[in-house]
């Protein structure tokens, strides 16, 4: 079992910025791909972000440029680094962790962390 806990989120103005982290524990972090996603309301949930256990990072295209994930093996921990916040990047975020990097992608992941709500005012 893998066990997460996100932080970071609250509210925002429009161009501010926040980061958001997922502290892990139970089993090797190391060995695990990473995985943001986020839902709207009335929404389906998307994928954001992800990282690999060497440290490849994909980001989907909306927020490229100002998403940035990255991890800390040291201290279990995935990060979100979120600027340029725009109103549409409202959502609860959840982080995710999967050894698989294509079940990652699909969103088809092990273990989900209970999410974080980010506001972004206009």
């Amino acid at each position: 079992q893998v066990q997460l806990v996100e932080s970071g989120g609250g509210l925002v103005q429009s161009g501010g910025s926040l980061r958001l982290s997922c502290a892990a524990s139970g089993r090797t972090f190391s060995n695990y791909v990473m995985g943001w996603f986020r839902q709207a309301p009335g929404k389906e949930r998307e994928f954001v972000a992800a990282i690999t256990v060497r440290g490849d990072t994909y980001v989907r295209d909306s927020v490229k440029g100002r998403f940035t994930v990255s991890r800390d093996n040291a201290r279990n921990t995935v990060y979100l680094q979120m600027n340029s916040l725009k109103p549409e990047d409202t959502a609860v975020y959840y982080c995710a962790a999967d050894t698989s990097l294509p079940a990652t992608m699909r969103g088809d992941l092990d273990y989900w962390g209970q999410g974080t709500q980010v506001t972004v005012s206009s």
